[in-house]
């Protein structure tokens, strides 16, 4: 199989990708799509056959759920029970933070199969904030299940390049809208009538979540959702966490690469900083950028500095760690 790249900057470029992307997802074919997170791998989340094929082409076990994402308001009742005891919450959290990297996770209806929920009850449901991804899901008018587009285990991907890089060959279309916005997956949270549950952190904050309500960060080890395996968003090449990047030694060490919170270090054959002025923000965008380039430099170790574990700085030391219990043992493929 060739993959295309499209385009879709201009408006013609984006009328093309549009009609482009909704034939192959009518077709039962995948392709990733740009979201405001990171790039997705989608196919309809109503056709068995199709979801099949982002496994196949992620080689990710069934055992992980995929996010089901929204062409409209319209189509959440019909994917999801909503709990009469849950819904005040739920409306107030939607009409802050919808469309948005905010995914929730509620009882499944039988219209979406096990295969989608990993065998699970529930299904994780979203609205996804960018225009090109909005107009493909409401031109094709079907639920999309839309993990990350690389392999299982693997860094996400921010760029259509990314993507490429990932899975040429074993997708048909790649719709290339630019660099994403935040950089790093959606927040996912359950909600019960007195808190809200963090299953994943994300771009939406705990600090954010708890104007609606007491929130916590999940303490169960079961999956409930995606992302939540302990080894994740890994390079192939080795990685270790330190609190502070100055004092690491690199004594005995030959190739080692830095990715540095807000100040460059020296000794380090390679660094990158996420953001110079500290800028949360702008360090999510990079996070998984930066990764990547480090993880393709021929180098003997990453040393990845930690963020301040304070808001967005929380959910990026969530991947940190993650990529850190993975690096260096190999990933899933």
């Amino acid at each position: 199989m060739k993959t295309k790249i499209l385009p879709a900057h201009s408006q013609e470029e984006c009328a093309c990708a549009v009609h482009a992307a909704a034939k192959l997802l009518r077709e039962g074919q995948i392709v990733a799509l740009p979201t405001e997170t990171v790039y997705g791998l989608a196919a309809d989340a109503l056709n068995p056959a199709a979801v099949a094929r982002i496994f196949e082409a992620k080689a990710r076990p069934r055992f992980d759920p995929l996010i089901v994402h929204l062409p409209g308001m319209g189509w959440l009742e019909q994917v999801a029970n909503i709990k009469d005891e849950t819904r005040p919450l739920l409306e107030k959290l939607v009409a802050k933070f919808w469309p948005g990297p905010l995914t929730f996770v509620l009882p499944r209806r039988k219209i979406i199969s096990h295969l989608v929920t990993a065998g699970l009850d529930t299904v994780a449901v979203r609205m996804s904030a960018h225009p090109v991804f909005g107009e493909i899901i409401r031109e094709f008018d079907r639920p999309l299940a839309a993990p990350s587009a690389n392999r299982f285990g693997r860094i996400s991907p921010t760029t259509a390049e990314h993507v490429r890089d990932e899975l040429d060959g074993k997708i048909s279309l790649i719709v290339d809208a630019g660099r994403t916005a935040h950089g790093i997956e959606s927040t996912i949270v359950a909600i019960f009538p007195d808190r809200i549950e963090m299953l994943r952190r994300g771009p939406i904050t705990g600090e954010q979540l708890a104007e609606f309500g007491a929130t916590e960060l999940t303490r169960e080890s079961t999956v409930r959702a995606p992302g939540q395996l302990p080894s994740h968003y890994a390079p192939q090449t080795a990685l270790v966490l330190t609190n502070d990047a100055s004092a690491f030694d690199l004594s005995g060490k030959k190739r080692c690469g830095l990715l540095s919170w807000r100040n460059a270090s020296e000794g380090f054959s390679e660094v990158r900083v996420l953001s110079n002025k500290g800028d949360m923000r702008e360090a999510a965008a990079n996070l998984f950028r930066y990764l990547r380039e480090l993880d393709h430099a021929n180098l003997d170790l990453i040393v990845a500095e930690e963020l301040p574990n304070e808001g967005l700085g929380k959910a990026i030391n969530d991947r940190l760690r993650r990529a850190a219990n993975s690096g260096a043992q190999g990933t899933p493929e």
